[in-house]
């Protein structure tokens, strides 16, 4: 396990801004750095990562290798915990994210890997600010729209160089055939950090939901304008039946009433709905799917069911997906400029849209 320190952070941010590093910036950074590192939680296994062949001890040296072209990145625990350690997360031996933002899931046990389209959402981060820009932003000007939830590993990589980002987390969101799963990262210890719904909410209380939903659910929090324990939250909430304050406080470890304050903010942006009988917080699932077209996948769908199920994934598929190089379901390259994100030979089986 590699940890980042504030020392390489400071200089890393001097590269990448300049000036707009000064000596109010240093102080700010600090201050970002040891709140973070004061609520860093245990991971569940370091992480190696490495692209296009080449490891890196964390991800900021494939950052700061302002070089790099186009990446295909790998991120494999190291050693892989046992599957009984998981918790909410589902155990893979590695990931591999490509240019057009297709993804393969490894799976802990030997089989076939899982195919999907990954997008990368930033959770905490540091962005330099020099005096001069937080005068100028208190007056309304110089403002910085962030894009937090970002199509591809190369994008990303360009939006954070030319803005000096700092990511100290990151959210790997995979978007599969059946439902999207989600992997956040620690950049300063280089870890895999755990659902925080592990060990203090059952695994019965998770309600699986189809990718279009994930995405949807992702759309809304990758605006950034939601704090980070509102959009905590709704992640939580969207994959539930209905909670309490009570529980989501015990989930984040945090202080009810601050639980209350982003809930209801929620409540007012008309994201969840509150039952003020049982206290009960809910996800309003017409906000982020047509009404009546979400439904939970199930576990173990029957064979005369697949085709239906098959077409319906690849509906989701598309409304996640940009245009891409590579058959989301096979891999097998595309022509030069498709019509569609399927091959003829993933077309003519899936059939058109019933």
């Amino acid at each position: 396990m590699t940890s980042v320190t504030l020392p390489e952070l400071d200089a890393l941010a001097r590269q990448l801004a300049g000036e707009r590093h000064d000596a109010f910036s240093e102080r700010a950074l600090a201050r970002a750095y040891e709140e973070y590192v004061s609520r860093q939680r245990r991971p569940v296994a370091p992480v190696v990562f490495s692209s296009n062949g080449t490891e890196y001890p964390t991800i900021f040296g494939l950052l700061a290798d302002t070089k790099a072209g186009s990446a295909t990145l790998e991120i494999r625990p190291e050693p892989a915990p046992p599957a009984s350690e998981w918790g909410f997360l589902r155990p893979f031996e590695r990931i591999v994210i490509r240019p057009d933002s297709s993804a393969d899931i490894h799976p802990l046990v030997p089989g076939p890997p899982e195919r999907g389209i990954a997008r990368i959402l930033l959770r905490e981060h540091y962005l330099p600010r020099s005096r001069g820009d937080e005068d100028r932003g208190a007056t309304g000007g110089n403002r910085v729209n962030l894009a937090t939830l970002i199509a591809t590993l190369d994008r990303g990589l360009v939006v954070y160089r030319e803005q000096g980002l700092l990511p100290f987390s990151v959210a790997i969101l995979l978007y599969l055939p059946e439902e999207r799963v989600r992997y956040e990262f620690d950049l300063l210890e280089t870890t895999l950090l755990p659902d925080p719904r592990s060990g203090r909410l059952p695994p019965s209380r998770r309600v699986r939901r189809t990718s279009r939903f994930g995405f949807a659910v992702d759309r809304v929090i990758g605006r950034g304008d939601l704090s980070l324990l509102a959009a905590r939250s709704l992640e939580v909430l969207s994959e539930s039946q209905g909670l309490t304050s009570v529980e989501l406080a015990h989930v984040f470890g945090s202080v009810r009433e601050l639980v209350d304050s982003a809930l209801q903010g929620l409540v007012a942006r008309q994201l969840v709905t509150f039952d003020r009988r049982t206290g009960i917080y809910r996800p309003r699932t017409e906000a982020f799917v047509p009404s009546g077209a979400e439904t939970p996948t199930s576990a173990g769908p029957d064979a005369s069911r697949a085709d239906t199920l098959l077409r319906t994934s690849v509906q989701e598929l598309i409304a996640a997906a940009d245009a891409r190089a590579a058959c989301p379901l096979c891999g097998a390259p595309l022509p030069p400029g498709p019509k569609q994100i399927l091959c003829e030979n993933c077309s003519a089986k899936v059939g058109p849209p019933g």
